[in-house]
Formats: C-alpha cells, structure tokens, sequence
C-alpha cells in the first residue's frame, strides 16, 4: 500500500472508531458527521452504513437523508436502510425500500436483505400474501435452504398463524438448528397448540443428542406453553434442566421470570414465591408476574404487601402492568378502599393513565361488592369507549345483586356491541327468574330463540401429557 493509502485506511478507522465508541448523541453524530464531510468521506461506503444504522436508532429521517446522498449504494447500505425502518415506527417502508432496490442494477437482494423482511413482515397483520411472493422470490433465488432465510420462513409463517407450512418447512429441514428448533416451538404456542410445543420440546431433547443444548429462548417459550395448560409436572422437569445446565441459565432473569409464571398460572404460588424469592437479579416483569400470580390466585393481601416491599425496596418504578396485578388483588380479595387509593394514585402519583383492563379491574372490584351503581358511574365517566367484557362484568354483578333496573341498562348497552353473545340473555333471563318476573324472562328466552342464538356446548378439560419423556438420548 502506498503511503497515502495507508493514510485514507487509517483515518476511515478513526471515523469508524469515533461512531462506534464516542457517539452516545444525536448531536454527537452530527459533529462526526460533518467530520466525514469535512475529510472528503461522505461518500464511503462502510462509513454511511455505520451512520445510517446509529442515526436510525433515533431519527430516521436523518438515516434517510444520509442514505439520499449516495449515490450507488450497494447491497449492504440497502440492507442497512431496509432494517432501520423495520425497527422504526414505519415498518412498511422497509417494504417500499426493498421493491426499489430490486430494480437497482448494482444491488441484488441476499440473505440478509430476505431475513430482513421476512422478519418485518412477521410483525405486520394483513401481509402474508406479500409474505408468500417473497417466499417465491426466495426460492428463485435459490436461498431456500439458507439456514437463516428457513428459519425466518418458518417465524414468519408461524406468526401468521400458518402453523402447516411453518411445520413443512421445519420438517424439510435434515439437521434444524438450535433457532430452528426455537422458532417452531414458538409458533405453535403462538397457535395456541401447547401440547404440540411440549411435543417438540421433548423431541428436541431426545434426537439433538448434547450437541444441542437449550437456551434462554427454548426454556422461556416452553414454560409459557406449560403455563397456558397447567402441566406443572412437565414444567418442574424442564425447571430440573435448567438447574442442570452448563450455562447458568437458571441466573437469566427471562428464563426465572418465566418459571415464576409457569408456577403461578399452574396453581404453584409457594413454589412462585420461592423462585422469586430466590432470584438474585429482578426487574420490574419479575415483579409484575408475582404480583399478578398471587392477585390471581385470591391472595390478595400478599399481593399488596408484595408491592409496598417493591415500593420501599425502590428497585424498579411500577408501571402499568404493576397497578394491574395491584387493582385484580383488590378486586379477588374484596378491597374496595384500596382499590379506589391505588387506582387515584396510579394517575395522580405515577402519571399512569388508565387503560381498559384498569378499569375492567375496578368495575369487577366494586361489582363483587356490590357496588353496581357505583361501578355504572365509573363506567360513563370512562374517557375511553367501554367494552363488551366491563359490561358484562357489570352484567353479571346485577345479576348477583338482584338489581334488574340496572341490569336492563347494562343489557340495552352489549344489544349494540355484541347482540348475539348467549351469556348476556341467559343472565338476564335468570335475574328475571330470580325475582319473579316469569313473563320477561319468557321474553328474554323467546328473544334468543328468535335470533338462532344457543349456549355453547359445555367444554373438555385433559390432565397431564401422557406419552411424553424428557430424557435426552445419548447420541
């Protein structure tokens, strides 16, 4: 190299180290900016595509605005500005940028650019079609059978809920991958089909051999799926993996959380309690879930002082999720007064504002006391538009309560939001029957025969997952 090129290399990498190592501000970039500028840089390659991608973190116009100025980019800089909108609140023009760089003669789409997108897409409802013609350019490509590009197939195809083609494109597959194995977990507990997950799980520890070694991610989507269905048997197995593991995964603070989740949902409070007790980090969801799996099984005191140990401890700021747990412990536990105290002050105190759940949780709490008039008052004074579910809430407290004046109010309301749910005749039939009003609540039956609306067929309840072994095999 000649001296002058030895020169322009070792002020690039100082233009790359200050971007890297000295640019924690949009002011910061700017000045760095205007450095690269200055020496003559604007128009390197590597140079843009570090500012492109630190700028979109922030301003993505500014990242747009540095792309605009080169003038042939090339298949890393189009990667680059397509990512930058994928994680920006404008994710559909990451599409825009990729159907213009497919008609650049210098920029042709690679695997990056494909599990890109695909991975965009996955997050956007309504894509799939679009979804299934980058599946066929894939294919024209011949990057089918790249290892990142399947796995991002089988993401994405999961995420829309096509659990078929999702599961083809893993089967195709001779020797998946550890993401390979993650994503197909994934998408079924994303449809629902927790015992398929659990299937899987169990499938990948008996044929991986040791060569295939769960993570965080494995760990954390199959205690989810164990937490949806109640299997605490398997779940206290997969707890004894994690425990067994090389890599101290039972210290991850996602993997804990999820086991303090696991345990609540399945009825397991103490053992909840003692994995949470026993977490040597925590953050605000390690809080969150336990507040929430104690209000949800009727401890509603523990709950409360759960959260004023949280408060006093002064670890992490509650949020909204927290008042949530908070108002469902008074609502299960009956704490009318503290309900009301942590619902002011979660606006007042921590600029929290209600959301839907939160007052669904406060109708809930002054209905179960029989505070229904109270709670309709609550309900008119929402700033946003109630619901079906708070109404039929309300509903059902009414129909507690014997007060049928308020419940014909409440019935008037979920006739204009959900005319045909059965549940809201049947209640109001029976609020009828219970006070002696047999000819409304001949009415209210008639009314539903007309409207062809039956109650569902009562439901099925399993027990456990017969069939099913987590033992690794050796290999």
């Amino acid at each position: 190299m000649s001296p002058k090129s030895i020169a322009s290399w070792k002020a690039q990498q100082t233009l790359i180290n200050l971007i890297n190592n000295h640019c924690s501000t949009v002011n910061h970039l700017k000045q760095i900016h205007a450095r690269i500028i200055l020496t003559g840089f604007h128009h390197n390659l590597i140079l843009a595509g570090k500012l492109i991608m630190f700028s979109a973190l922030s301003n993505i116009n500014y990242a747009l605005s540095i792309f605009n100025t080169i003038h042939k980019p090339d298949t890393f800089l189009w990667n680059t500005i397509i990512r930058a909108f994928g994680n920006s609140t404008q994710p559909t023009n990451a599409i825009h940028f990729y159907k213009t760089m497919h008609r650049q003669p210098n920029a042709i789409p690679d695997t990056f650019t494909f599990s890109f997108l695909l991975k965009i897409i996955a997050r956007l409802p309504g894509f799939l079609t679009f979804g299934n013609q980058l599946h066929c350019t894939i294919i024209k490509f011949g990057l089918q059978t790249h290892t990142y590009v399947r796995n991002s197939l089988i993401h994405m195809y999961g995420m829309f809920k096509d659990i078929q083609v999702a599961h083809y494109l893993f089967e195709e597959m001779p020797k998946p991958d550890l993401v390979a194995w993650n994503s197909i977990i994934d998408c079924h507990v994303h449809c629902a089909n927790y015992n398929q997950a659990l299937q899987l799980f169990a499938r990948m520890l008996q044929h991986s051999g040791t060569e295939l070694q769960p993570d965080d991610a494995t760990f954390v989507v199959t205690l989810s799926a164990c937490g949806a269905i109640g299997a605490l048997d398997f779940g206290r197995k997969v707890h004894s993996f994690i425990r067994d593991s090389t890599d101290n995964l039972g210290e991850c603070i996602s993997v804990s959380n999820a086991l303090v989740d696991m345990y609540a949902k399945c009825g397991a409070v103490e053992d909840a309690y003692d994995t949470f007790n026993n977490m040597k980090r925590k953050n605000i969801v390690s809080w969150n879930v336990m507040i929430l799996g104690l209000a949800s099984h009727g401890n509603g005191k523990e709950a409360l002082t759960l959260f004023t140990r949280m408060l006093q401890q002064n670890v992490e700021r509650p949020n909204d999720i927290t008042f949530l747990g908070v108002l469902c412990a008074c609502s299960h536990g009956g704490l009318v007064d503290e309900g009301r105290r942590y619902f002011d002050i979660m606006n007042r105190d921590y600029n929290i504002q209600p959301t839907i759940k939160h007052y669904g949780c406060m109708v809930d709490l002054l209905g179960r006391a029989g505070l229904v008039v109270e709670a309709y008052k609550l309900i008119k004074s929402m700033p946003i538009e109630c619901n079906a579910i708070i109404w039929r809430t309300l509903l059902a407290a009414c129909h507690v309560y014997g007060n049928v004046e308020l419940g014909e109010k409440v019935r008037k309301q979920l006739l204009e939001l959900e005319p045909d749910h059965s549940s809201d005749y049947v209640l109001l039939a029976n609020m009828y029957a219970s006070t002696g009003q047999w000819n409304e609540m001949s009415n209210e039956r008639r009314s539903m025969q007309e409207r062809r609306v039956w109650k569902p067929e009562p439901g099925n309840s399993f027990i456990g997952i017969p069939g099913m072994r987590l033992e690794r095999e050796t290999v």
